[in-house]
């Protein structure tokens, strides 16, 4: 196949180039991926640990990716979105992919995309870069993390060997359905056939239960086939290999992250022929896990708290978070939304955290205005006054504004969106 003729010398410029080439910014459906991708011959060799869920899968990833990395595996990680750089979204051996590498593995699918006479999205020229890459390295195993839903996510086109569902919750119900009934459809289609499919969703949907017997998957969920019990400095887990005692918390903080442990290590229990892990690296890997915007506290006089919660399930367990670290002062929110998520839904399931709303919109098109998240607080039963809701140009003036409001007892949560997030780690990482 010939190069493509499109030659473009930076990373920014290649972004701009996918982002401008098809005309919707998300298009669900594997048939334009998967033309592509047999064009490409794309066709992994390696082990590949597939996660999806509504919350819960950054989490999921980088715990794998730890444990993985520690157990001496060459590891490759494709997840999205990013918070600062584009190049967070693939990670080989726990470093981000450097840009001339990127930009080459764009021009060798632009090519094959051209030959193919079709458009891709931004999303899916990602996907195939990362496995373009992975497999260009020759990784040992590689973790793919699920964009949107599962069923016609392009990540889907790839077969795993096992799979992970996090959680079944709403959030993009004018792609996925308004039902959890639905959205769980859509979510579990990414098991395959006699492959390990590992849920953390304890309250699955009878429909869903009924499909995932149909699909005739070797099915573990939490709480049956495998769980855990937590103690006061450790917790121990149970699973498909037996019991793992005495573990460490995970350095993730978060009320549901012994769910997302568990869901890890159930995977890697059943996958144990394929990557067989030893304790110590199961240990070594929960303790050095990290992962940015996931209840991530960066300041503790007053507290700083980044969270990238962005629909009510995500808002309800920040909401437990908040609960479980409440400050002696008040509590400020850096607060901005997209317009097609659950505003209201979000406000309500913390308004009772937040003493002093600071409102923006964030810089997307599908950005919702300052005052249209203003009124979904205000119907919220939130009074309109100088001490509860102020409106600013940015998140980063809202941060700016918390900053120099906040004492050394109050508390700073920057939450509602990864672009909320992304913005005020930006400023912080440029003082």
């Amino acid at each position: 196949m010939e190069a493509s003729n499109t030659k473009l010398s930076t990373l920014n410029s290649w972004l701009a180039y996918l982002e401008s080439i098809h005309p919707k910014t998300i298009e669900m459906g594997l048939e334009r991926v998967n033309e592509v991708r047999l064009a490409l011959g794309l066709v992994p060799d390696f082990p590949i640990i597939m996660v999806g869920g509504t919350n819960g899968k950054g989490s999921v990833c980088a715990m794998l990716e730890a444990i993985l990395h520690r157990a001496g595996y060459k590891v490759g990680c494709y997840t999205s979105p990013h918070l600062l750089r584009y190049n967070e979204r693939i990670r080989i051996a726990k470093k981000e992919i450097d840009d001339d590498r990127l930009c080459h593995a764009f021009e060798k699918i632009d090519a094959a995309r051209k030959y193919c006479q079709t458009s891709l999205t931004f999303f899916e020229f990602g996907t195939l870069a990362a496995v373009q890459l992975f497999v260009q390295e020759s990784i040992d195993v590689a973790i793919l993390e699920i964009g949107l839903g599962g069923r016609l996510d392009a990540v889907n086109v790839f077969d795993a060997e096992c799979a992970i569902v996090t959680s079944i919750d709403l959030d993009h119900v004018e792609y996925l359905g308004d039902t959890r009934e639905k959205i769980g459809s859509e979510k579990v289609a990414i098991f395959r056939k006699d492959k390990p499919a590992i849920c953390a969703e304890i309250d699955l949907p009878e429909s869903v239960r009924h499909q995932v017997a149909n699909m005739g998957t070797d099915f573990y969920q939490l709480t049956k086939e495998f769980g855990f019990l937590q103690k006061n400095a450790q917790w121990d887990f149970w699973g498909p290999k037996g019991w793992k005692f005495s573990l460490p918390y995970p350095a993730l903080r978060g009320d549901k992250q012994l769910h997302n442990a568990s869901a890890c290590l159930a995977a890697l229990d059943t996958l144990s022929d394929f990557v067989p892990v030893g304790m110590n690296e199961v240990r070594q890997g929960l303790v050095e896990v990290a992962l940015p915007g996931r209840f991530h506290v960066i300041s503790t006089q007053p507290m700083i708290i980044l969270d990238v919660a962005h629909n009510p399930s995500a808002a309800a367990v920040l909401s437990r978070n908040l609960a479980k670290t409440k400050p002696d002062g008040r509590t400020f929110a850096v607060f901005a939304m997209l317009q097609d998520k659950d505003i209201a839904g979000v406000i309500q399931e913390l308004k009772d955290d937040i003493d002093c709303w600071l409102v923006s919109a964030v810089h997307s098109s599908r950005a919702a205005t300052a005052d249209h998240v203003i009124s979904e607080i205000q119907k919220a039963g939130i009074a309109n006054n100088e001490q509860h809701i102020h409106k600013f140009s940015d998140s980063v003036a809202a941060f700016v504004f918390a900053c120099e409001q906040a004492s050394k007892n109050d508390r700073i949560c920057v939450f509602g969106s990864f672009y909320t997030v992304s913005d005020v780690l930006r400023y912080i990482d440029s003082i």
